[in-house]
């Protein structure tokens, strides 16, 4: 596959109403989604789909060779999103959106090596809860300290 660079750019934009900024992240999510795609080999349990559905997007799953079925890898996506649902601030939810699109255009033109795939997007980064005692007895504060994104804990 051919590294195209522009190839998923956009231009930053910045939208005018807290609608907008939702139908970008809906948007920003299916594309995510689209990019992980059943293989075309799963056809077979799903009669309803044709070949043509799957030659428009690369899949995230055959190109990085990944041992994960399609459906963890959209679970782990679904859970990114999850994670900052919270978020109210226009202008955070802009700099989410423009990390969401920088990670998709990294993903699917292969600047990634497969470990970043492991570590970064399917690594559930939810660290068990622990009591401020626990903590104390450990001898460290882990909360202010988060450990490298290296794929590797």
């Amino acid at each position: 596959m051919t590294t195209i660079p522009s190839r998923l750019a956009q231009m930053t934009r910045i939208s005018s109403s807290r609608a907008e900024v939702r139908l970008r992240v809906i948007d920003l999510y299916r594309a995510w989604v689209r990019a992980v795609r059943a293989l075309p080999t799963e056809l077979a349990s799903y009669p309803t789909l044709t070949e043509r559905s799957f030659d428009k997007a690369p899949e995230i799953c055959t190109i990085y060779a990944l041992n994960v079925t399609p459906a963890h890898l959209r679970y782990s996506i679904r859970q990114k999103f999850e994670q900052n649902r919270h978020v109210t601030d226009q202008r955070a939810i802009e700099v989410l959106l423009l990390k969401g699109q920088q990670e998709l255009q990294e993903t699917l033109n292969c600047w990634k090596q497969p470990d970043h795939m492991y570590g970064i997007l399917l690594q559930n980064n939810q660290r068990p809860h622990r009591t401020f005692l626990q903590k104390f007895y450990e001898g460290r504060d882990e909360d202010a300290v988060l450990p490298a994104a290296s794929g590797v804990v």
